[in-house]
Order: structure tokens, then sequence, then C-alpha cells
């Protein structure tokens, strides 16, 4: 994990109706692990909680950890749907990872968790 920036939680107001929540944090920085130049990017969180959904000022301390870390794309956006899955446990979640262009080059990277029970009931 990134630190020990823990997840807090509160009760789903809609447990019985399937909805999206959709979170952005437009300012995400970390570092490139080969260069140690920093990296800017705009993390995407759309997900549909279960019992538990995402309180935004402990996700905002969480995703401020990444801020010195050598890390590459691929694995920032896998980590944080990790965290956040093991966290809050959604019915489904994606995570868009859209970094600003170096060199030219610009890269998204999106993972996404689908639950079992979801699975099931499609």
């Amino acid at each position: 994990m990134a630190s020990e920036t823990k997840i807090d939680l509160f009760d789903n107001p809609r447990p019985g109706r399937d909805y999206v929540i959709s979170t952005e944090v437009p300012e995400f920085t970390s570092v490139c692990p080969v260069t140690g130049q920093p990296d800017f990017g705009t993390i995407s969180i759309d997900y549909c909680p279960d019992k538990y959904c995402i309180e935004l000022k402990s996700l905002k301390f969480y995703m401020q950890s990444f801020r010195n870390r050598g890390i590459y794309y691929e694995s920032a956006a896998n980590e944080i749907l990790d965290y956040l899955v093991e966290c809050c446990k959604p019915k489904w979640m994606k995570i868009t990872a859209s970094f600003t262009p170096r060199g030219g080059i610009s890269t998204e990277v999106v993972c996404e968790y689908v639950s079992k029970t979801c699975n099931e009931q499609s």
C-alpha cells in the first residue's frame, strides 16, 4: 500500500438500489521510478456501492500518500483499485488513471473489478 492512510466508510443510504458514484481526483501526483521526475494525472473512480460508501476526506489523504512515491502508472491504478475494493467491497468499481503527456506521449490506464455476486446476477 502507498501508506498507512485508512479509508473511512459510511453506510450506503440506498443499499437496495444499484447506482454509481463517480469521484474525480484531478491533482494526483506520483514520481517516475526511473527518472525521479514527478508524474501528474487525474484518477477517476466509478463504483456501485454495496453496504458502504467511501468518505471523501480520507480518500483525499490516501491519494496524497502517492505524492513522493516512485511507482509506474499501471501499478498505481491497479493498487488503488485493489485497496479501495478491499476497503469498501463494492459491487463494481472502475479506476481510470489519465496521466498528462510526457515526452509527447499520454497514457491512460483503466482497470475494473466486478464482485462475484454481481456476476451471478448477470
